[in-house]
């Protein structure tokens, strides 16, 4: 909590010319956004998905399949429904002011 995921994401969707607001979708579970470089983004905060059932009836499962970007903040929760070869970003906080970022493909 608190690293910066949305705030990563934001700037991704900044470098994506996304004019639409973007936030966290804590509560949404799925926010939608129209890219000018990109087509459409999907970004999902899974920290309140209980389990597969609920990922599912809440459309994580398309937006995973639609082939369109996927932002996904806590994927760790629901892994089942993510394709097998995905880029995780790991942000960990090093101190009040600097973050580490660490990209790895799965």
């Amino acid at each position: 909590m608190g690293a910066g995921k949305t705030t990563l994401i934001h700037a991704l969707c900044d470098l994506l010319r996304v004019d639409d607001a973007v936030g966290s979708p804590t509560f949404a579970i799925i926010n939608e956004y129209k890219s000018a470089a990109a087509g459409i983004i999907f970004h999902m905060d899974w920290y309140r998905v209980k389990d597969e059932t609920e990922a599912v009836q809440a459309g994580c499962e398309d937006c995973v399949d639609s082939g369109n970007f996927c932002f996904i903040e806590w994927p760790e929760k629901i892994m089942v429904v993510l394709p097998l070869h995905i880029l995780n970003v790991f942000l960990e906080i090093t101190s009040d002011t600097k973050r580490r970022l660490i990209a790895k493909f799965a």
